[in-house]
C-alpha cells in the first residue's frame, strides 16, 4: 500500500470512529478516499445538536439535513400527556416539533439544518382512515422534498410507523392518504429522491 493510500485509509478509520462515538450513523455520512472531501463533516457534540437535555426525558432520533443527506441525530424530549390525543399522535407531534426547531449555533457550524417549518401540526386518523394514519395540517405534496423526506424517515424510524416500517400520511381531512417508505436512496439524496409511496384505500 502506498503512503497516500495508507494515509487515506487511516483518515477514514478515524472518521468512522468519531461518528460512532457521537451517536450518528456512520453509513449516513460520505467518506471519500483520495483528496480530502470538501463537504461538511456533519460531526457535532451532543450538547450542540440537542435542544433538550432533561434527565427525565425520552430518547428519540430525528433526521436532519447535512451535506445534502439525511443524518440521524439523538434528542431527549418530553412527550406531552394530553388526554385528547393518542400516544401515537403525541409522539408524532413531538417529533415534528423537534424537526422544526432551528439547530443550535454549534449544530449549524457542523453543517446541520432542517427544512421542516414551524407551525405544522399532526392529528390522528379521520373516519374511514386506517388506524395507523397520521394527518398533517399541510398536505405532504405541499412540503419541500427535503421536509417530506425528513418527516417520513423520522416517523419510519420511530414508534409511529406501521408494523412494516412504512408511514401512512395525509393532509387535512378529506385529502388522499399515501403509504411512504424511507429508503437508503432517500436518506442519501433527499433533495432529488422522493420517498416511495402508494395510495391507501379508505
Amino acid at each position: 500500500m502506498t503512503g497516500r493510500r495508507l494515509r487515506a485509509a487511516l483518515a477514514a478509520t478515524v472518521l468512522v470512529a468519531t461518528l460512532g462515538g457521537c451517536g450518528i450513523r456512520s453509513t449516513e455520512v460520505p467518506t471519500d478516499f483520495g483528496p480530502a472531501p470538501s463537504r461538511v463533516p456533519c460531526v457535532a457534540s451532543s450538547s450542540g445538536v440537542s435542544t433538550q437535555d432533561e434527565a427525565t426525558g425520552v430518547p428519540v432520533q430525528i433526521f436532519l439535513v447535512c451535506a445534502s443527506q439525511l443524518v440521524t441525530v439523538d434528542r431527549t424530549v418530553r412527550i406531552p400527556s394530553e388526554k385528547a390525543t393518542t400516544d401515537r399522535v403525541r409522539i408524532a407531534q413531538t417529533l415534528l416539533d423537534e424537526l422544526s426547531a432551528p439547530p443550535s449555533q454549534t449544530a449549524k457550524q457542523a453543517g446541520y439544518e432542517t427544512d421542516v417549518r414551524r407551525g405544522i401540526t399532526v392529528s390522528g386518523p379521520q373516519r374511514g382512515d386506517p388506524d395507523v394514519a397520521l394527518r398533517l395540517s399541510t398536505r405532504p405534496a405541499d412540503l419541500s422534498s427535503l421536509a417530506l423526506a425528513q418527516i417520513v424517515c423520522t416517523y419510519a424510524d420511530g414508534a409511529v410507523a406501521d408494523s412494516d416500517g412504512t408511514v401512512v400520511l395525509g393532509g387535512p381531512a378529506g385529502t388522499p392518504l399515501l403509504r411512504y417508505e424511507c429508503t437508503q436512496a432517500v436518506r442519501s439524496r433527499p433533495g432529488t429522491v422522493a420517498p416511495p409511496s402508494q395510495s391507501v384505500e379508505r
